[in-house]
């Protein structure tokens, strides 16, 4: 047997025929090849379902039992093999989510750590911000206009999946009349049927005020019996506003700005607990580029200088229609350079009138006719007509004129403010991930000396696995 290469003869499985190959050993083998050329057939089910059957062979009667009986691959033989592992076959991600870090599962260490270990900061001010008692939740209630109408409720279910009829049971038989199921009031003496498969957010009405001065020590209390269903969160809900939430965990004294308890969904970028609200979690937008639009501004307008789906002017009557309408309103030719044309016009051609009126003489079938419309601007109509076209052909055309920009929320950065607004060693989870695998190893390993006593014990086993 030689002991320098792998020798294969008449591999015939799948769709390999009679393939005769010599593999060097203790060397990185790649195959290339075409889909369904037989890559997978000759190192899967030939080279290793050899290995793994041999491997099998070798061990006792006994524990063959519990293995079962292993297939010879269809081959006259294989010479130099050595019992073969396979670690795994996958085909790339598709999800526009997925990071290096969230594939290797590095990330889920990551998000625990920040999540048991981080601190909490303003997300407006940037103050390290402490837990909120219930007379500080009081006082920022009270501070609402008088008269306005608000109800106290508890969030018992946050984001959950399942029918969740006990905890309704439950809020029932403590004496609660109404609950808020995804945003619907409902009588707890009514069926409410919740969908098992999707997630839902329930929360109890504890009470329901209007603000005025006399109202605190009832406002208190009611705050008191929400924060305690719930672990220390309350939802004011400001009837015709929007709900206020407060945490007995954190909060800005300033700015009254609320966390909640950390926990790692709220470090994914998955999970609408922590993604961006903006970008929904991706960072960047796809939008029209005016370069794309315009791609070479020696030519005119009637030289085909807008190439973008729709407004070509080759045999376009509508394109022409239009640019027409707008040459004689603002006083410009359709023949001369757009790189000579004022900013204003051009910001016009691609943006619109902004309302303003425009007189279009159309020629039809039926004679002529005149219009009076705004123009949307050629940028504001391809990103309507991307939002709300039902084919898949028109949008794969105007894809080709978009480009990504990064979210002007979250700056690129994927998570929600005040997921950003906690730090761990002095910097938030996505300036960690913009580190290098050297700087952030660096940085891992001098974050032990900048945790308390307390956190180190907290947080010890959590960076042992992020440095492995």
């Amino acid at each position: 047997m030689s002991i320098d290469k792998i020798i294969i003869n008449g591999a015939r499985e799948h769709n390999l025929k009679n393939v005769n190959l010599e593999i060097p050993r203790d060397k990185l083998i790649v195959f290339t090849g075409l889909s369904g050329s037989g890559k997978s057939s000759l190192a899967f089910d030939t080279i290793y379902a050899e290995g793994q059957r041999r491997y099998v062979e070798s061990l006792s009667s006994y524990a063959r039992m519990f293995l079962g009986q292993t297939d010879k691959p269809d081959v006259d033989n294989i010479e130099g093999l050595s019992p073969a592992i396979a670690i795994d076959q996958k085909t790339t991600s598709k999800n526009p989510r997925s990071t290096v870090g969230t594939v290797t599962e590095i990330y889920d260490y990551l998000r625990l750590l920040y999540a048991r270990v981080g601190v909490p900061h303003c997300p407006i001010c940037g103050r390290e911000i402490r837990r909120q008692t219930v007379d500080q939740i009081a006082d920022r209630v009270l501070s609402l206009d008088n008269g306005t109408k608000i109800q106290v409720l508890a969030p018992v279910i946050r984001g959950k999946k399942g029918e969740h009829k006990k905890e309704l049971e439950r809020a029932k038989k403590s004496g609660f009349a109404r609950v808020r199921a995804d945003g619907i009031i409902y009588d707890l003496s009514e069926d409410i049927s919740l969908e098992k498969n999707k997630k839902h957010t329930v929360e109890i009405v504890v009470d329901r005020l209007v603000i005025k001065d006399e109202i605190r020590s009832r406002l208190s209390d009611s705050i008191e019996t929400a924060a305690k269903l719930t672990g220390g969160l309350v939802l004011i809900n400001v009837i015709g506003g929007e709900d206020l939430t407060f945490s007995q965990n954190y909060a800005c004294p300033e700015h009254g700005a609320s966390i909640d308890e950390l926990s790692p969904r709220m470090f994914s970028f998955n999970n609408p607990f922590g993604a961006c609200p903006k970008c929904t979690g991706l960072g960047v937008f796809m939008k029209v580029d005016p370069e794309l639009v315009i791609p070479n501004k020696n030519l005119s307008i009637n030289q085909g200088g807008i190439k973008a789906s729709g407004w070509a002017m080759e045999g376009n009557s509508i394109a022409n229609m239009y640019f027409a309408a707008l040459s004689q309103k603002y006083g410009f030719s359709l023949d001369t350079p757009i790189k000579d044309l004022p900013d204003e016009i051009v910001d016009i051609l691609l943006y619109g009138t902004n309302g303003e009126v425009l007189t279009l003489n159309r020629t039809s079938a039926y004679g002529k006719s005149t219009l009076e419309r705004p123009f949307e601007g050629v940028i504001n109509n391809l990103e309507r007509r991307y939002r709300e076209t039902g084919s898949n052909w028109i949008k794969e055309e105007i894809q080709s004129y978009m480009a990504e920009i990064p979210c002007d929320e979250c700056h690129g950065q994927r998570l929600s403010r005040e997921s950003l607004a906690v730090t761990v060693g002095g910097i938030n989870i996505a300036d960690f991930c913009r580190m290098s695998v050297v700087q952030a190893l660096e940085f891992v390993k001098g974050l032990e000396e900048q945790l308390s006593d307390k956190e180190k014990f907290i947080a010890n086993s959590i960076i042992k696995g992020i440095k492995s």
